[in-house]
């Protein structure tokens, strides 16, 4: 008898589509009931109008890729992200936290709301659970259309490793943190110049900063570049809708990339950009697919980001005196690593994350919660909602910088301001050495008081918070 013949006695068995055995219904006794078979949540219709309503089209209306200030302010004057989360909690409770299939703008989603599919999101790797996902790539390939992001396969993984090269992933102190440090503590005078500090002086300064530690000091001063991406940016928060534009946003991307190419070949040797222009695989075969230098406009990209999340932890330690005090315990001190202030910045992004949703796509039949999805499946985790999921996260809309100072706490899959896993953000170390930098820049000869918009420590933190108009006042120390 072989191993696919029925046993003597035993009912024959039919097959699934997926080829596994169950047994015929004559197998069962009459008076035992039929197992359910169990199905793929799905959002009704009513959920999917409420999901598209306080969340998806919200997130689209915002902007992907360059933030829209006025349309935050507005979000954050009406308590958006409390809609989303509420949806988000009622989807939670009536499909008992399993994933969710949700029709979203431009298809469907698989929600994930439990802690233990968001821990199995960051564990699959990412040739199976790929970050290239369609209405991401259609707006990053303007931006960077050589970057990690809009990779995949042996591709990928050759332009993470330059990146995680170049940007010391990991290490938490940059072997070019001297240098970069010199460039903090001169640019960081215009913080300190006067008696207030609002957010446009904080964005000029960190593009300034941004433009030196990636393509050298000649860049310093480059505005015009910085229209260019700008341009860019807001034209890859359309993700190729308007096709006209996307075509000219093309051009102008040529346009910087020559000029990014220009800089690296004369930056000075601890700048990202000529890091990148010595990389071993720059003199490569694969030089020009790879593309070290032009992983460049990612850095760009993510080192403007330090702006909005050094004004709002400013913000953040003017309303929280003690932790002020503490943090300038710690500057005085001269730790370089700035473990307290460190730990400031990745509490900033767990309440305010510069990228409140994680999308990816599958590149190979997954199974969650023991239902099988195929190729092709878009994967949502709202992480903000999850980073401020008081079921799971303590004091979750207060701001509780020691969090982060427990063994492990970084690697905590429900806080996850830089990711995990295979997709892990590798200028984590970097970004939050530019950020203490500038902040302890600011804190070493003043104390910062009077923040606008006003935050009542007693009470939860706003579920948004736009940077633009951020205001703080400078006391002399």
């Amino acid at each position: 008898m072989t191993e696919d013949s029925p046993a003597t006695g035993a009912a024959p068995a039919a097959a699934t589509a997926s080829g596994t055995a169950v047994p015929a219904p004559s197998a069962r006794s009459a008076s035992t009931p039929a197992r359910a078979v169990p199905r793929p949540a799905r959002a009704g219709r009513a959920e999917t109008v409420r999901f598209a309503a306080t969340h998806t089209l919200p997130a689209f209306i915002r902007g992907a890729f360059h933030v829209r200030p006025k349309v935050v302010s507005a979000y954050a004057a009406l308590g958006q992200q409390g809609w989303s989360a509420a949806t988000l909690r009622a989807m939670r409770a009536r499909h008992g936290g399993a994933p969710v299939e949700v029709r979203g703008l431009s298809g469907t989603l698989l929600v994930l709301l439990d802690q233990a599919d968001v821990r199995q999101f960051y564990e699959l790797p990412v040739r199976t659970l790929a970050m290239d996902a369609p209405d991401k790539y259609k707006g990053l390939s303007l931006l960077e259309p050589t970057g990690v992001i809009c990779s995949h396969g042996d591709t990928r993984e050759d332009r993470r490793r330059i990146n995680d090269e170049v940007l010391a992933a990991d290490r938490p102190v940059h072997p070019s943190c001297r240098e970069f440090q010199g460039l903090v503590d001169e640019e960081a005078t215009a913080l300190t110049c006067g008696g207030e500090l609002d957010f446009p002086r904080v964005r000029r300064t960190v593009a300034r900063l941004g433009r030196r530690m990636v393509l050298g000091d000649a860049a310093a001063g480059d505005e015009e570049l910085a229209r260019w991406l700008l341009a860019i940016r807001e034209e890859a928060n359309w993700m190729r809708m308007r096709k006209g534009r996307a075509a000219a946003a093309e051009a102008l991307y040529a346009k910087a990339a020559a000029r990014v190419e220009e800089y690296a070949t004369r930056a000075e040797p601890y700048t990202l950009a000529a890091l990148a222009h010595r990389h071993p695989s720059a003199a490569g075969p694969d030089s020009a697919v790879l593309d070290p230098v032009g992983q460049a406009h990612h850095w760009l990209l993510a080192l403007d980001t330090v702006g909005p999340t050094v004004a709002r932890t400013l913000l953040l330690l003017s309303a929280h005196p003690a932790e002020q005090d503490a943090v300038r315990a710690e500057i005085d001190r001269g730790d370089l690593e700035l473990p307290r202030l460190r730990a400031c910045v990745r509490e900033t992004l767990r309440l305010y994350p510069l990228v409140p949703d994680l999308v990816r796509v599958t590149r190979a039949e997954t199974e969650w919660r023991g239902q099988r999805y195929p190729a092709g499946t878009a994967v949502l985790v709202p992480a903000l909602f999850h980073q401020r999921d008081p079921e799971h996260v303590a004091a979750a809309h207060q701001f509780v910088p020691a969090r982060w100072l427990r063994p492990g706490a970084a690697d905590d899959p429900g806080l996850a301001p830089f990711s995990h896993g295979d997709g892990r953000c590798p200028g984590e170390h970097l970004g939050l050495l530019t950020a203490a930098a500038l902040i302890a820049a600011v804190l070493r000869g003043h104390r910062v008081t009077g923040g606008r918009p006003v935050l009542d420590p007693s009470l939860a933190l706003p579920g948004l918070l736009g940077s633009a108009g951020i205001r703080l006042a400078l006391a002399a120390r």
